[in-house]
């Protein structure tokens, strides 16, 4: 779970959307993620400098020059509270929220939109888009979560930053969470008897 202090340093549009070009397609200068974000290479780096005060992004040692440096994440994911009881600490991870949000649909819209004259068959054939609707409670959602984060961490864990070939970034979104809208069945606590009706 990230500080306050972390949290509200990455509170800001561009860096969340920096930390997210990182941790997507890997390691880049300043000026290659102003390429890929639209910004000066100005904006980025300073945003950058700020994300390493926190230990958000790190200079890659050994990888580019007094001009030009070369920047990642550290490794392992993060997290925010959503429920966090701090004003502060809402309104940072509000935002860092909505451009996590934004940058998930940007990449299933281009994967939607580009992939099938892009990636080619083969990469379409294993790939997914999997809506399902059902009826749970909290314990068993919860249950269904863990087994499914551990899925994920054990998977994104033996396959990140590899370069080998035949390789490329590939992105696992994964959502479950109570439809809003729907009503939650009321717990019944009163005890019923079946009886046999004699005829």
């Amino acid at each position: 779970m990230l500080e306050i202090d972390a949290l509200k340093a990455l509170a800001h549009p561009l860096r969340v959307q920096i930390f997210d070009a990182l941790s997507t397609f890997g390691p880049s200068t300043a000026s290659g993620l102003a390429e890929r974000l639209g910004e000066s290479s100005g904006a980025t780096s300073y945003h950058l400098r700020q994300l390493a005060k926190h230990d958000l992004v790190r200079e890659v040692e050994g990888r580019g020059n007094a001009r030009e440096r070369w920047w990642d994440r550290p490794p392992g994911g993060i997290a925010v509270d959503a429920v966090d009881e701090s004003d502060a600490a809402r309104h940072a991870t509000g935002i860092i929220l909505d451009e996590w949000h934004t940058a998930r649909e940007r990449q299933l819209s281009a994967f939607m939109a580009e992939g099938p004259a892009v990636l080619g068959e083969e990469w379409m054939n294993a790939s997914t888009i999997n809506t399902a609707n059902l009826s749970a409670t909290i314990s068993e959602v919860e249950e269904f979560m863990e087994h499914i984060s551990g899925l994920i961490s054990d998977f994104v864990e033996s396959h990140r930053d590899r370069t080998i070939p035949g390789t490329r970034p590939v992105q696992i979104q994964f959502s479950i969470f109570p439809v809003i809208g729907g009503e939650e069945v009321p717990h019944d606590d009163t005890t019923t008897t079946n009886k046999k009706v004699k005829k």
